[in-house]
């Protein structure tokens, strides 16, 4: 099998996630009767996706990003990603929304896809090792996006926006191994960029959105989301 295409296998692979996991919340909210119980997975899931934004930043886009720019591009690149995304989320606001864990999982997803493709020409098994972080990453995440996203439109139109958000992975790895493998730089700058908005939106809305009066449980499920990361790096080594 060709280089690209085990590079649009894995890549296929790690989005699916984004369908399958959205398609997961879609049973979990009709077959599963509401109460606390239901609440409290509710608040843990977001949480716990949380933590694994969290940890994507800490672990993974912020330490390469580092390594690739200097101090000021830096912090351009990162000030810019957090007022970008702060202007985003005000406008859905303002129209009656939030999309905030869709956001999130794109801002996580497309750069690391990216970084994917990029490192396949040189490292194949780093390639397909961050595919099945990606995949265990966008899982969550999808399950997250679902909810808040019912809220907006029917669950049918829902399924259809995560099923073709799905194959996203598939461009961006593909643009990362044609165009970007010879440019750190660039996936560099993308990475910090993707931290600040990453930042801003776990800061002004997954976070308050996760919490529960009188229940400590989707504290917990944010430490869970960020150990996976932690666990993710260290498989990568």
């Amino acid at each position: 099998m060709a280089e690209f295409q085990i590079i649009i296998l894995f890549s296929l692979l790690s989005g699916s996630t984004v369908f399958l996991g959205g398609l997961l919340s879609y049973y979990f909210g009709d077959h599963v009767k509401s109460g606390l119980v239901k609440a409290e997975i509710i608040h843990s899931s977001t949480a716990f996706g949380g933590g694994i934004l969290m940890a994507a930043v800490a672990l993974v886009l912020i330490p390469e990003g580092m390594q690739a720019l200097s101090l000021v591009p830096m912090a351009i690149c990162f000030m810019a990603g957090a007022i970008a995304f702060f202007l985003i989320d005000r406008y859905i606001q303002r129209k009656g929304g939030t999309i905030a864990q869709l956001l999130g999982m794109l801002s996580d997803f497309v750069p690391e896809a990216i970084a994917m493709g990029a490192v396949f020409s040189q490292n194949p098994q780093l390639g397909i090792l961050l595919a099945i972080i990606i995949g265990i990453q966008n899982f969550p995440e999808a399950f997250n996006a679902y909810l808040e996203l019912k809220i907006i439109y029917s669950a049918k139109k829902c399924l259809i926006i995560l099923f073709l958000l799905s194959f996203s992975g598939v461009a961006s790895a593909l643009l990362g191994y044609y165009f970007l493998s010879d440019m750190p730089i660039t996936i560099g700058a993308l990475m910090i960029f993707s931290s600040g908005g990453i930042v801003y939106l776990i800061f002004q809305d997954i976070a308050p959105l996760s919490s529960m009066k009188k229940n400590w449980i989707p504290a917990l499920g944010a430490c869970l989301g960020f150990l996976v990361g932690m666990i993710g790096l260290k498989i990568l080594g």
